[in-house]
C-alpha cells in the first residue's frame, strides 16, 4: 500500500487495510498506529476512537464506489446487463488476484460490526445502497424486457446476495469455483427472465 503524506490518510489507508485483514476487532490501536507510522497524540488530534475511525472508512468506500468498482465496469460494455456481469467479474478477478483470501470489506464488517453500533451499520446500509442503486441503473435500461412481475429494486438486491455469498464461500472453500457456480446461475435468472441465451455479451466499446 503506498504511504501518503496526510496523516489523516495514513490513518485511514492504514485502517482501511488492517480492517480488511485482520478485523475491526482483531485491529488493535497499537496495529493501527504502527502501521500508519504516528502517535497516539497525533491519532486522537483527528478521532476521539477507533469507531470514529472505522466511520470515516466507511466513508471513503462510499466515494471508492464509483471510480474503484462501477466505472471501470461500466467501461467495458455499453450493454446493461453486461454492465452487471462486469461488476461480478472485478470481484472474481480480485478472489483470484488474493488466491481466495479476498473477502468484501463491507460483508466482513456488517457482520462483525456489533447490531448496536448504528452509525456504522447506516455507513455499511448506505455502501449496499451505493452498489444497489449501480444495478439499478442496468435494470431501468433492460425494464421494458423484464416480466411486469418483477420488482428491479429487488432484483439488484438479489444481485448483490449472489456476489457476497459467493464472495464469502470461495474465501471458505479456497477455491473461486463456488462463485462461479453462484455467477452462472445469475446468469441463468436473467436468461429466463429476458428470455435471451446471449446475456452479459455486450459489445466492446472501441478503443479508438
Amino acid at each position: 500500500m503506498p504511504k501518503v503524506s496526510n496523516t489523516r490518510d495514513r490513518l485511514i489507508d492504514s485502517a482501511r487495510y488492517l480492517f480488511w485483514e485482520r478485523g475491526f476487532a482483531g485491529t488493535s490501536m497499537s496495529d493501527l498506529l504502527a502501521h500508519a507510522e504516528v502517535n497516539s497524540g497525533s491519532f486522537y488530534h483527528f478521532f476521539e476512537s477507533k469507531e470514529a475511525l472505522l466511520r470515516a472508512v466507511l466513508q471513503g468506500y462510499l466515494g471508492a464506489l464509483r471510480p474503484m468498482v462501477v466505472d471501470p465496469a461500466f467501461a467495458q460494455t455499453e450493454e446493461p446487463v453486461g454492465r452487471i456481469f462486469a461488476i461480478l467479474a472485478g470481484y472474481r478477478g480480485r478472489i483470484l488476484q488474493t488466491d481466495c483470501q479476498y473477502g468484501c470489506p463491507l460483508g466482513r464488517l456488517a457482520l462483525e460490526i456489533d447490531p448496536e453500533n448504528r452509525p456504522a451499520h447506516k455507513l455499511i446500509a448506505e455502501n449496499f445502497e451505493g452498489w444497489i442503486g449501480a444495478i439499478g441503473e442496468c435494470l431501468d435500461q433492460i425494464k421494458d424486457r423484464l416480466p411486469k412481475t418483477t420488482d428491479p429494486r429487488a432484483l439488484a438486491t438479489y444481485v448483490l446476495a449472489v456476489m457476497e455469498g459467493g464472495v464469502m464461500l470461495s474465501r471458505s472453500y479456497g477455491s473461486v469455483e463456488p462463485f462461479d457456480r453462484a455467477i452462472a446461475q445469475l446468469r441463468e435468472h436473467f436468461r429466463l427472465l429476458l428470455g435471451s441465451s446471449h446475456l452479459g455479451e455486450g459489445k466492446r466499446k472501441s478503443k479508438s
